[in-house]
């Protein structure tokens, strides 16, 4: 698919992974841009989201008289809980997570490379503040692993990289690259762009270090 409009902003992009994310599936949402998949999941659509910090059946964000600030999300965001919701301790919470129940967990990232290495807890940088959390865990607890980040760096370099460069969280572990340009897939045969949002396939190559096949028309 191909959209001419402007680039893909953070919540349409986040309806765009919520409806890629099957029924019957246990999802965490990482900080930032991930958090806000929670506002788009259809009522009903029997996706049930786990967090870290020990809540399962997290629903969207809450506001007004629906804020209750012992219920939050990853990102510290006031959220609503289901019917049928449970907390539970943190260490429960990381069990879940590193013992294979989770089937997708939707990440930031500073860098993702071809075959699904992962880099989003440190820049590298001396004076960088690093926050693992749970990426670790979550990026190879998951059955899965989506990534929901801006293509481009503040001074217009590709995340998507043919080697990642700082700290590994994960190596081999994304399969799904979500951006304000494009949805890439990484396959054992490369990169493949899914959707494009206000680019064309060729600028978006030119954009990206990275050998792209064009899967839009499919």
């Amino acid at each position: 698919m191909s959209i001419t409009a402007e680039r893909m902003g953070s919540g349409p992009l986040a309806a765009i992974v919520a409806r890629d994310i099957p029924p019957g599936s246990f999802v965490n949402l990482g900080i930032g841009q991930p958090t806000k998949v929670s506002n788009h999941l259809a009522p009903g659509a029997d996706v049930i989201l786990h967090t870290e910090n020990g809540m399962l059946g997290m629903g969207p964000e809450a506001h007004g008289d629906e804020v209750d600030l012992d219920l939050i999300n990853a990102g510290k965001v006031p959220v609503t809980e289901l019917p049928g919701a449970s907390y539970f301790h943190h260490a429960d919470s990381f069990a879940m997570m590193r013992g294979g129940h989770l089937d997708y967990c939707v990440l930031g990232a500073f860098q993702v490379s071809p075959t699904g290495d992962l880099a989003n807890w440190h820049t590298g940088k001396p004076d960088a503040i690093p926050a693992v959390g749970g990426a670790m865990d979550l990026a190879i607890g998951a059955k899965q692993t989506f990534v929901m980040m801006s293509l481009l760096t503040r001074d217009g370099h590709s995340k998507l990289v043919p080697e990642c460069t700082m700290p590994l969280t994960g190596v081999g572990c994304v399969s799904r690259v979500y951006t304000d340009h494009a949805v890439f897939l990484l396959e054992p045969q490369g990169v493949a762009v899914r959707d494009l949002f206000g680019i064309s396939f060729s600028e978006l190559q030119d954009l990206v270090e990275v050998p792209l096949a064009d899967r839009t028309d499919s």
